[in-house]
């Protein structure tokens, strides 16, 4: 339970989407300067993905998990000491580091609690319930900042979700780990870029990157979408994300029951052939309930992806699983190239160029599905 708990926290960056409204609002910031509010928590992923991945081997991955927590709550903490543009950008960059280190160590920690394969591959999923809860629950915290405080003063969101992530690094601190292991030496960088050299994992690394860009980017776009088609008040928006987490959370949840039972490489098939499908419709759509059940549906059906990529790569070499991990997380910076796009796309074509971003991430992960097999490319 402590390390999933610890995907609670890493939801935390999810809230980027609904508070770079609040920024532009504030900053008077262009669509295109406000796309690049997501890439200051998601662009630490490619610089630190690797370097961390190999550092895990000797300061350990319970370790590693505290000190990216730690980095969090000092984050957190900086925009009620000093409040302007250049502090909020620290604390989403703060908050973008404690997560990048967190994604690296949490998911291998997993790893020494749980040893079956297909366990793993639903207990990862299990553990992206945890996260889209914590999605779902970031709007309110934010809404509740709103309504206790003002609009102006948003950023009391960032204490409160730097001390429920005090509280998880107290309670994974307290409780001992089973076969946790150190290795004196680390690998370097360049032997952990060279397992690209296979197909396989350069495969699933740009399905990562693919697919956080796709949930970025969707989270991103929902509430932009909804006010622009539907003319939805602030209050209103609000919800268009929610809708994603909310149904996000749902598939995470069923995909954690049903990967046990069924091949993961078919589940990710049918997923993600969905997902293109519900895009394309929320492309074309001028329906406002259409319109939020589509925004839904990309979530549901893309809640399992993650883990299922995830573990494939894991489970293709697990002699080196803390590199592979690494190299993986550093993928998670499709978060951060991707909503710029966007940025740049709707700036120019409108929303639908920004969905037309989406749909070309989808139809990617749609290749690689009938790539990846569970053991072997084919």
């Amino acid at each position: 339970m402590p390390v999933l708990a610890g995907f609670f926290v890493m939801g935390f960056c999810d809230i980027v989407g609904i508070t770079s409204d609040y920024v532009q609002k504030t900053f008077g910031w262009s669509d295109a300067m406000t796309g690049f509010v997501p890439s200051m928590v998601f662009i630490w992923f490619l610089f630190l993905g690797i370097p961390i991945g190999n550092l895990i081997n000797r300061w350990g991955r319970k370790n590693t998990v505290l000190i990216s927590m730690a980095v969090t709550v000092v984050g957190m903490a900086l925009p009620m000491i000093v409040y302007d543009s250049v502090t909020c950008m620290i604390a989403y960059a703060m908050l973008g580091i404690g997560n990048a280190i967190l994604q690296v160590s949490l998911n291998p920690l997993l790893g020494n609690v749980v040893t079956d394969p297909k366990m793993l591959t639903s207990s990862l999923t299990a553990g992206q319930v945890i996260k889209a809860l914590s999605s779902l629950a970031g709007p309110e915290i934010v809404m509740f900042a709103i309504a206790r405080f003002g609009e102006d003063h948003w950023y009391w969101c960032f204490p409160i979700l730097g001390a429920v992530t005090l509280l998880s690094a107290l309670w994974l601190g307290f409780t001992p780990i089973a076969r946790e292991e150190k290795r004196a030496s680390s690998s370097s960088v360049g032997s952990t870029f060279a397992l690209l050299k296979d197909r396989k994992i350069l495969l699933l690394f740009l399905g990562i990157f693919f697919i956080v860009g796709v949930d970025v980017g969707t989270n991103y776009i929902s509430s932009k979408l909804m006010t622009e088609y539907f003319s939805w008040t602030p209050q209103q928006a609000k919800s268009a994300p929610q809708i994603y987490f909310l149904c996000r959370t749902a598939g995470a949840l069923l995909g954690a029951f049903l990967l046990t039972r069924i091949s993961a490489s078919r589940y990710f098939r049918w997923n993600i052939i969905a997902a293109a499908a519900v895009t394309i419709v929320l492309m074309l759509s001028g329906h406002e309930v259409v319109s939020a059940a589509a925004i839904g549906c990309v979530g549901f059906f893309g809640s399992s992806v993650f883990s299922i990529i995830y573990s494939f790569a894991i489970q293709d070499k697990p002699e080196y699983a803390n590199e592979i991990s690494g190299l993986m997380i550093t993928a998670v910076a499709g978060g951060a190239v991707v909503p710029p796009l966007m940025g740049f796309a709707i700036g120019n074509m409108g929303i639908t160029g920004g969905l037309a971003v989406i749909l070309l991430c989808i139809l990617y992960l749609t290749f690689l599905a009938f790539s990846v097999k569970d053991s072997q490319v084919g």
